[in-house]
């Protein structure tokens, strides 16, 4: 049962993560981009055709995030400014459409292009005992990043001029916009910010196992229920869900079966919807 729980808190930071780019986005933008495993995807591909092309893992990396970062940036500039424009249920609506259009756009041209391709990066070493478990060389590595990601998002937006922006954007867009903050400029930022976390999770994801070109819809169903159970606008709380749902979804996988996971995942973030509206932590950066 600990090799389970273990498990668990490694995929589960890796949750965390992606449900943190969903829900800032969401936060301050009012936007579900249902494109977002999408720049999860795009990283990988752009990942693996670089380590095939024979470059270090790291430059590889560092070019994915970059790939997904400047994907995010031009959708906030170009699809989502007529998005902005609306309010309420309009902007969610019209969010969801064009999002979904961009997700179904990105995954034919890279099936067409990379029907077979997937990013796996094989960590090499002994595996580590903790707990009495002996833990894969790749499972650490991915807590690691995850951890030291997490952190560094939450000294951000608590110790920097930028992060305190962003949290005033979210809050209240008319009252950061009389203080000076251009919310256009920090909805830009987040969706940058928003696809390397995308990024992120797919390099740390295929740490572990493989990161497929079909994998998009797929991250994106996950991010959903994180941000839904952690509280939309939550960056602590897609961090709590994300572990919690990581757990889950493992312990469901060894008891019940890997077919039933995502329904149980689901019925997690109904129950959640039910009790507690707002979500875990509710509305907070």
């Amino acid at each position: 049962m600990t090799a389970v729980v273990l498990d668990g808190i490694v995929l589960g930071l890796q949750f965390g993560l992606l449900g943190v780019g969903m829900t800032l986005v969401y936060g301050l933008g009012g936007v579900l981009n249902l494109a977002y495993g999408q720049a999860a995807v795009l990283a990988a591909m752009v990942v693996a055709i670089i380590l095939g092309a024979g470059a270090p893992a790291l430059v590889a990396a560092g070019a994915g995030l970059l790939a997904a970062a400047a994907g995010g940036v031009v959708v906030d500039r170009t699809l989502m400014q007529p998005v902005y424009r609306q309010r309420g249920e309009h902007r969610v609506l019209l969010g969801l459409l064009l999002t979904l259009g961009v997700a179904f756009v990105v995954d034919g041209l890279l099936l067409w292009r990379y029907p077979t391709g997937a990013l796996r990066l094989a960590i090499g070493g002994r595996a580590v005992p903790i707990l009495g478990v002996r833990m894969r060389v790749g499972s650490l590595w991915a807590s690691g990043i995850s951890l030291a990601a997490g952190a560094a998002l939450m000294l951000f937006f608590r110790a920097t001029t930028l992060g305190r922006a962003v949290r005033s954007a979210i809050q209240d867009e008319v009252g950061a916009r009389l203080i000076g903050v251009n919310p256009a400029a920090v909805r830009t930022f987040i969706f940058a910010l928003s696809g390397a976390l995308a990024g992120l999770v797919a390099v740390t994801r295929s740490m572990t196992s493989p990161v497929s070109v079909t994998a998009g819809f797929d991250f994106t169903i996950l991010a959903l229920i994180v941000a839904v159970v952690g509280g939309l606008g939550s960056v602590a709380g897609a961090f709590l869900a994300g572990v919690l749902l990581g757990i889950i979804s493992t312990v469901s996988a060894f008891y019940i079966g890997q077919y039933i996971t995502t329904i149980v995942l689901l019925a997690a973030a109904a129950l959640t919807i039910v009790i507690r509206p707002r979500g875990l932590l509710g509305r907070q950066v």
